[in-house]
């Protein structure tokens, strides 16, 4: 039996560690990040959305006795990343830098990423609490959206004026705030408390994903740029669809 916190530490130092994908931005021409973030993005929203209406939802409906309470706890995962987006400037910036594309300020992204990484470790662990094929989809859904997420986090750093070295080492510190999510939810150790987290996670996954991620790939039109973001997509749902059968 997969030892829930052995994999949940385990896979947030795995997804924390994707925080140096920025190091290689220094070595891609403007051009290959555009197609590679695009693509990303693509299967980030595939996963997002898979992990969430065939994870998240279904597994929540099958613990509580109320399927009213799933819905509104969903809903409420919802308003609380309209909040945090709104009301705290947090923003998933997953392309690169545009004219018409304002950053928020360096602080408020290291704030606003640190309390998202926070919230990632929390859902990973209640999730690994629950079985592990569910905390194993979390894990790949919250690591296929983190790659551009930390691309675009990266970006902003340097663009508030930051040095590179500095930029990546406060990307790795805003990733070990998952860590402390992780570790507060095997510390509260109650099975009710955690499973509230599945249907709030599920609402924020659909809100990552159709409000930040699906509105930026509308910016390619093109026929071919719209076949690799179906099949990016595609790939994101189906392995969710595989993830199920594990275990």
């Amino acid at each position: 039996m997969l030892n829930p916190i052995f994999a949940s530490l385990f896979s947030i130092l795995v997804i924390s560690l994707i925080s140096i994908v920025g190091v290689f931005l220094l070595f891609l021409k403007n051009r290959d990040l555009k197609v590679t973030s695009f693509i990303l993005v693509s299967f980030a929203s595939g996963a997002l959305f898979g992990d969430a209406f065939i994870h998240l939802i279904p597994e929540s409906f099958a613990k509580f006795s109320s399927t009213t309470t799933v819905s509104a706890l969903i809903l409420l995962g919802i308003i609380l990343f309209f909040i945090l987006e709104k009301f705290i400037c947090w923003r998933h910036c997953h392309l690169p830098e545009e004219k018409a594309h304002h950053h928020p300020l360096v602080l408020m992204n290291i704030f606003g990423d640190g309390l998202h990484n926070f919230i990632d470790g929390a859902v990973i662990a209640s999730s690994f609490m629950v079985s592990p094929p569910l905390g194993i989809a979390t894990a790949v859904a919250v690591l296929a959206h983190e790659i551009p997420q930390e691309i675009g986090d990266f970006g902003v750093l340097l663009y508030g004026g930051l040095e590179k070295r500095k930029a990546l080492l406060l990307n790795l510190a805003s990733g070990a705030t998952s860590i402390f999510g992780a570790l507060l939810v095997f510390a509260i150790g109650d099975a009710k408390l955690t499973l509230i987290l599945l249907p709030l996670a599920a609402g924020g996954f659909l809100y990552i994903a159709g409000s930040d991620l699906v509105p930026e790939l509308k910016h390619r039109t093109g026929a071919q740029a719209s076949f690799l973001q179906l099949i990016a997509m595609l790939l994101g749902i189906a392995i969710m669809f595989g993830l199920k059968f594990v275990g």
